[in-house]
């Protein structure tokens, strides 16, 4: 060892990472016990019963301590693939209405999609590390949870 090296202590110090991905998905706003009428008033064009899509920028975030045998806080690669079998496969290219279970009986708003997309990553993630979804449905419109 070099005598002018420093030695860090990195132990608890907390870091966080993000990992962005892009998706396109359909989907339609609707509650089906209100009628045809107060779902145009309420949901506008999102009630389209053909459906409308979006370019979705997803953001995880995951905060946590660095793992001093490795130096990460999680292998980029790993949160990568894990966002690509929990959330890309799933919802990609799809109608979330018809398509993906969760929404059988959920309105797909971009609430509810950051809420699925955290209950699909949070289980696969070490209970140590603290997660959150950041959905941009447009440019300017985007939901975080948890709040």
């Amino acid at each position: 060892m070099r005598e002018d090296a420093l030695l860090y202590n990195m132990g608890n110090r907390r870091v966080v990472v993000f990992r962005k991905e892009h998706f396109n998905a359909a989907h339609r706003l609707n509650n089906p016990r209100w009628s045809l009428a107060e779902n145009k008033k309420i949901f506008g064009l999102c009630n389209n019963e053909h459906y409308h899509g979006h370019n979705y920028e997803l953001i995880v975030q995951v905060t946590g301590e660095i793992d001093p045998d490795t130096g990460y806080l999680i292998d980029m690669k790993i949160l990568s693939d894990l966002i690509k079998d929990e959330v890309l496969n799933k919802f990609d290219h799809k109608n979330l209405n018809l398509d993906v279970a969760a929404f059988e009986n959920l309105n797909p708003t971009a609430e509810n999609i950051a809420i699925v997309i955290y209950d699909l990553l949070r289980n696969k993630l070490k209970a140590s590390l603290e997660l959150k979804i950041r959905l941009y449905e447009t440019e300017r419109n985007f939901v975080e949870y948890p709040a």
